[in-house]
């Protein structure tokens, strides 16, 4: 696992241990970012289901401001630590160990703007379509933003969640990313 373009592109990235956790592949990460970008001017990435937060510090290497990374698991925290480590710009990121609604529940009283949300929940517990319609309802999104979902190929998403209309939805072998963009 590397960061493929971009500020910090080429730099290796640690995998969390164990089995709980599947690490997105270069190749599929490469593919969401031709899909999404393949560059960006600033914005707020937030990474609900960070891992190795390795989609997140890929999105800053191509132009975000800044990432909220959120893993409830302590190996995944370690690891994201020591990843953004390699980034030499910790103050970009901010890393918190915590589960999903808690954390959406937190985002809503600091009162900052989404750009671009990465859900890759584990498949056996997804609740995309309900953690995308909260924090919509808690306006934690910005105009235009954008949510990438990874999700196993059999899962079937909507068209539309709330304001968010489908833009893309690409398998990738046992792997499906859907992509979403909020209406104007």
């Amino acid at each position: 696992m590397r960061v493929i373009s971009g500020e910090y592109g080429g730099r290796r990235l640690k995998a969390v241990p164990g089995v709980n956790t599947r690490p997105t592949t270069d190749k599929i990460k490469e593919s969401i970012f031709n899909m999404i970008g393949p560059y960006f001017d600033g914005g707020v990435v937030l990474d609900l289901f960070a891992g190795s937060g390795g989609l997140s510090i890929e999105a800053v290497s191509r132009g975000y401001d800044r990432a909220i990374l959120i893993d409830k698991a302590p190996q995944a925290i370690q690891t994201i630590k020591e990843n953004i480590e390699i980034t030499k710009e910790v103050e970009k990121f901010d890393v918190f160990r915590n589960d999903a609604k808690r954390a959406i529940q937190l985002l809503a009283k600091k009162e900052e703007k989404i750009d671009l949300l990465f859900l890759d929940p584990p498949y056996a517990k997804q609740e995309i379509v309900q953690q995308i319609e909260q924090m919509n309802q808690l306006d934690l999104f910005n105009h235009q933003a954008m949510i990438v979902c990874e999700v196993d190929k059999q899962v079937d998403l909507p068209e539309m969640i709330d304001d968010f209309i489908c833009l893309k939805n690409e398998k990738y072998g046992v792997t499906k990313i859907v992509i979403y963009e909020k209406r104007a």
